[in-house]
């Protein structure tokens, strides 16, 4: 007999057992003769040794099932345990798919502009994308970090932000280092939330293999292997950002995202975001995209709110003009 022990502690018991061990039971069903003693975030595999080598093969594609798609059905256990079937459900996602969320949501590229923004990272490994609110500046970028970890193209992904006050005097905020800065980085946490499972991201954030800070803590590095994200860069000055920039190691990829409608810097201090877009722009191996309305995702008033911001006026989106006024009677004249 031969025992060997797997473990998940990556991920969570629950989504990849499954309800009341519905994926377990299917397991069990596929291996009759081995026992599965499910323990926490470990399984123990007992039976006979050419059974459990059989078996940590499938587990294997399980745990890349998982990962990749995050999560797993009765179906999926079962294609997966047929011979031959394995490499074939586990082929790259359809072009257009960045990563798969949460419970398997797909997340993609949805406008013109967003598909440019994954082309060009593919080809550049300095990518600027400014645009207005909602435009997916930076969720898209958060996508992409996840799908170039999950792909092992980097061992590392590094958020980080200025820890600017957007317009509002914050004042005084308990709690340690990270409890004051969490309030600035929680759009990169909630955008992290929607792509990797609960357990998965608590182990990376521990572990170091994802690490959300302030851009203040990015000076004196060198950042290899990571894909970095600098977020909010109207925010950041002009020393700050050739700073950020000039972090960058051998084998990485930088993505920044901005809005310059949205600096919120003392009136005398340039936004760095700026002048580095007329700097930097002729240099090869670095790309500026920019984004505009067309590509808000968000409630149809935001487009509108944003045209209204830059001098349009929404109204003039109305399909059916109103009818006009019928004109004035006449007045006659007195003689």
């Amino acid at each position: 007999m031969s025992e060997k022990v797997f473990s998940i502690e990556s991920h969570s018991p629950l989504e990849f057992f499954g309800v009341g061990d519905r994926n377990l039971n299917t397991i069990r069903d596929l291996y009759p003769k081995l026992k599965l003693i499910a323990r926490g975030e470990f399984l123990k595999v007992i039976g006979d040794p050419s059974e459990v080598v059989a078996f940590e093969d499938f587990f294997h594609l399980l745990i890349l099932h998982f990962e990749r798609f995050g999560s797993i059905t009765e179906s999926d256990i079962r294609q997966l345990a047929e011979p031959g079937s394995g490499n074939g459900s586990l082929k790259d996602s359809p072009p257009d798919v960045l990563v798969h969320g949460r419970n398997g949501v797909v997340i993609k590229a949805r406008t013109a502009n967003q598909i440019k923004i994954v082309e060009s990272v593919a080809k550049n490994d300095m990518v600027f994308a400014i645009g207005p609110a909602g435009t997916g500046k930076t969720y898209t970028a958060v996508a992409l970090a996840v799908r170039a970890l999950k792909n092992r193209e980097v061992k590392r992904i590094i958020l980080t932000r200025p820890a600017v006050e957007a317009g509002e005097n914050l004042g005084f905020l308990p709690g340690d280092m990270k409890e004051k800065l969490d309030p600035y980085m929680q759009p990169l946490y909630d955008a992290l939330r929607d792509m990797l499972p609960p357990q998965k991201l608590l182990t990376y954030l521990e572990d170091g293999t994802i690490e959300i800070a302030p851009l203040a803590f990015m000076r004196g590095r060198t950042l290899d292997n990571v894909f970095a994200i600098l977020d909010e860069a109207q925010n950041a000055s002009s020393s700050q950002l050739k700073m950020f920039l000039t972090r960058m190691g051998r084998s990485a990829k930088f993505f920044i995202t901005g809005d310059v409608t949205q600096i919120d810097l003392p009136r005398h201090q340039q936004s760095g975001l700026l002048q580095a877009s007329i700097i930097l722009k002729d240099i090869p191996g670095i790309d500026f995209i920019m984004l505009d309305e067309s590509d808000v995702l968000r409630h149809k008033l935001v487009t509108r709110i944003i045209r209204a911001y830059d001098g349009v006026d929404p109204r003039q989106e109305t399909k059916q003009a109103k009818p006009e006024a019928p004109p004035a009677p006449e007045t006659p004249e007195i003689s």
